[in-house]
């Protein structure tokens, strides 16, 4: 027999006898986050989401166990780095997930790409990898950074308001946030103010608001920094003079307790809603409220489906990461009942998907929440697609 033959023989069957013994074993994925710092909650809720999922199916995804190494990237570019190289090198991973902030992700994706892992967002999405830099083994199953400031400034516009004062901090979700605003918003921008990721203090922003008088001011400030600019434009008297505008996560579930009563009536555009009446939501809401005594946020609904997402893989590869076509052809399919409804990857690995405009309100029970006043795009596509020069 020929000997090319023999051996083609010999690795199909050494494929055979350890694709079981693969799926015998547990599915690591690392899971870095940020669980400190003023951005801690949206760490929280994500990975409570991901757990969620994991906890429904047994310690399973997709039929098979797994082992979530969780970790904190604190927020800094230098730690999440570290912990990503540590988790591909030294742990060999082979599945990571868990970044909420673009600076950390650019920072990471460079010492992932390399070993052939996969990366699956979980919140993360700068245009860079959305656009020239997207990779066949980088997914995003939240959205890209512009999609929500989109929306909110079609919003904007469809409700005939034409000066905006917008701001955001100067790093590149904040960027990403202000160019999508612009992109959709047909007004004039009386103002575009960059602050500092780390600052807790607007009153200058503020004061400046107050002397443009614009018919709207649209904001981007994740976690701590949201609450307090909410807080003191509320206390400034503007709450009610100047229609508020921002995206989903800087009006959910993570920031409300803090917020209370500043931002009701402030109108957000997100790809979920709390109430949104789909099977798969209303048993990730209720599923989640009983497991952790609180409503999910949106960066909880993008935990959970991150989760399902990476199950769907799994079942579909009989839990095998060695052949990466196959696993990433699995994970491009999406195959699995998303939260927010409707749900497919475009050719940059970047979601397309509805996006929902909210109003915060008071619910039933008195409690703070977003309740769903419209569709704003019935399936969109990030504007980076274009650039991306995906291999086959």
């Amino acid at each position: 027999m020929n000997r090319l033959v023999v051996a083609a023989i010999a690795a199909t069957l050494a494929m055979t006898v350890a694709a079981p013994a693969e799926a015998q074993q547990r599915v690591r994925v690392g899971f870095i986050t940020t669980l400190s710092g003023p951005g801690a909650g949206l760490g929280s809720d994500a990975r409570d989401g991901f757990m969620l999922a994991v906890k429904q199916g047994g310690g399973r995804l997709g039929g098979f166990p797994v082992d979530v190494q969780v970790a904190d990237d604190g927020l800094r570019p230098e730690t999440g780095r570290q912990v990503a190289e540590r988790m591909v090198r030294r742990d060999r991973i082979e599945i990571l997930s868990g970044i909420i902030f673009s600076n950390v992700m650019l920072a990471a994706w460079p010492v992932i790409q390399p070993t052939g892992a996969f990366y699956i967002s979980v919140n993360a999405g700068p245009s860079q990898l959305a656009g020239a830099q997207c990779h066949p083994n980088y997914f995003n199953a939240a959205w890209q950074n512009d999609n929500l400031h989109e929306a909110t400034g079609r919003i904007v516009t469809d409700r005939g308001l034409r000066r905006a004062y917008i701001l955001a901090p100067n790093y590149p979700a904040g960027r990403d946030a202000l160019t999508g605003f612009k992109r959709f918003f047909r007004g004039e921008v009386v103002a575009e103010q960059y602050t500092r990721l780390d600052q807790t203090d607007y009153a200058a922003e503020l004061a400046a608001i107050r002397a443009a008088r614009p018919d709207a001011v649209f904001f981007f400030l994740p976690g701590g920094l949201g609450i307090n600019f909410v807080k003191q434009f509320d206390q400034a008297g503007l709450r009610g003079q100047i229609p508020l505008f921002g995206p989903g996560f800087s009006f959910d579930q993570d920031v409300f307790p803090a917020m209370g009563d500043a931002a009701l009536g402030a109108i957000n555009a997100a790809q979920w809603a709390l109430d949104l009446q789909t099977p798969a939501n209303v048993n990730f809401v209720q599923s989640f409220e009983r497991e952790y005594s609180r409503l999910p946020s949106i960066y909880a609904s993008q935990g959970y489906d991150t989760a399902l997402l990476i199950g769907s893989a799994l079942a579909a590869t009989n839990g095998s990461r060695r052949n990466k076509d196959a696993f990433r052809a699995a994970l491009r399919r999406a195959n699995f009942q998303s939260v927010r409804g409707a749900f497919r990857f475009g050719p940059n690995h970047h979601p397309i998907q509805p996006i929902y405009a909210r109003e915060v309100v008071k619910d039933a029970q008195g409690r703070i929440v977003n309740r769903m006043i419209g569709t704003v795009f019935e399936a969109h596509q990030d504007a980076y697609a274009g650039q991306c020069r995906m291999p086959n």
